[in-house]
């Protein structure tokens, strides 16, 4: 139960921060968390893979991470959505 928590509230944080960065019009609460979330995954992933990931982390690191996936997937959306 405590790792829902953690990872809706990284979630939440990273969704939050992903709108301010990308100047989207907001998802909202449900889908901030949603997009945190998955931005956590292609983040770990992406970091994972370029060698600059810690999985030691924390709070902010998981949030940076979370962030920059989620912007990422915002990026990829829009490029997407234009087309």
């Amino acid at each position: 139960m405590g790792n829902l928590i953690w990872w809706m509230g990284v979630g939440l944080i990273a969704g939050w921060a992903t709108g301010k960065i990308m100047k989207g019009s907001g998802y909202g609460v449900a889908m901030d968390i949603i997009l945190g979330i998955c931005g956590a995954v292609v983040g770990g992933l992406t970091l994972g893979i370029l060698g600059i990931f810690s999985k030691d982390g924390g709070l902010i690191p998981s949030i940076i991470t979370a962030t920059i996936g989620s912007v990422i997937i915002v990026a990829f959306a829009r490029g997407i959505k234009k087309s």
